[in-house]
């Protein structure tokens, strides 16, 4: 196992994952891919590889990881506490793995998603033009699943990757603040809901759902929505939240019955019958990856140019980043 990590311990649900498979969604394949991206890029950066490389998305709990060769590591996103031999190493910092030694992970302290990026990359074969892992579909990474115990996986050819380099605190994002706001654009159905219910649903505090995945968040303890009575098209069904199918954005805010707003994710199908109150701006669907079940969650009204805004400062923390690090 030369130029391979062997996983001891799989964790809760380790996935190997880049930045994703953009330009299938029309034939329903999803873009996958880190939920988490900002926090996956910084971890790739810190190793010296290209930001799009794949590494591991750890859920909850971290795994336990021997390495075959000397590699540079680092790991970002949720405070999962890394260890080398049992020796805790810093976070959002890389550091060096001696050939022989093992990874591991304490329990976690806030966040929901570690990004683990080993110097050369996770090489696992390109499917469609990306290494993630798309569970559902048994797509892509690592025999298209989620990893067990005994498995083992290849890594890329390594460049020089100093170990101690580390991302300033300032350029650390994670969700913050209580409840966390997520900013969203009112969506091509808004109209199907009253005022004073649309009102209220930026108004009140909802909270992140234990049915919380890579296809999609729920979030429960708002009001119910109210709808704006009309006669059900042709093949809409009876629900007043049912329209006839339509296409899902990444980020749609879809609401079965008025009751529980779910967001749409990575994994998410790619069109269904159920009317979206809106969709969440790009630069907010990281922190959502970061929420853990029973966060206070608001939804805060926002326009195409302030979401412009939003991409376009995410965008600069990024090359703050690699500037940084240059």
């Amino acid at each position: 196992m030369a130029s391979e990590i062997e996983v001891k311990a799989p964790g809760l649900a380790t996935t190997v994952q880049d930045l994703g498979r953009p330009g299938f969604y029309h034939l329903g394949i999803p873009l996958s891919g880190a939920m988490d991206r900002l926090a996956l890029v910084a971890a790739n950066l810190l190793v010296g590889n290209p930001p799009d490389a794949a590494g591991l998305e750890a859920v909850f709990m971290g795994p336990e990881l021997v390495f075959g060769r000397d590699a540079t590591v680092a790991v970002c996103g949720a405070d999962l506490p890394p260890k080398v031999d049992g020796e805790a190493v810093p976070t959002w910092e890389s550091f060096a793995v001696k050939a022989g030694q093992t990874l591991s992970f304490g329990y976690l302290k806030t966040g929901a998603r570690a990004y683990i990026a080993i110097s050369g990359g996770i090489d696992v074969p390109v499917v469609l033009g990306s290494r993630s892992t798309y569970p559902l579909g048994g797509l892509g990474g690592h025999e298209g699943r989620a990893l067990a115990a005994g498995d083992r996986l290849a890594l890329g050819d390594a460049g020089a990757s100093p170990a101690g380099r580390s991302v300033p605190e300032g350029l650390r994002r994670g969700p913050g603040g209580s409840p966390v706001e997520i900013r969203m654009l009112p969506g091509l159905y808004w109209h199907r809901i009253t005022e004073t219910a649309g009102k209220r649903f930026f108004k009140e505090t909802w909270k992140v759902a234990p049915e919380a995945d890579r296809i999609g968040y729920r979030f429960r303890g708002g009001t119910p929505l109210d709808f704006v009575p009309r006669e059900q098209p042709f093949g809409a069904g009876s629900d007043p939240s049912n329209i006839v199918d339509a296409c899902y954005p990444y980020g749609s805010i879809q609401v079965p019955g008025g009751t529980e707003p779910i967001v749409l994710h990575r994994d998410a199908v790619s069109g269904g019958g159920y009317m979206m109150v809106g969709t969440v701006i790009s630069a907010d669907m990281d922190l959502i990856g970061q929420l853990q079940p029973h966060t206070p969650v608001r939804f805060v009204e926002t326009d195409m140019e302030g979401a412009l805004a939003a991409r376009h400062e995410r965008a600069a923390i990024v090359n703050q980043i690699r500037e940084h690090l240059a």
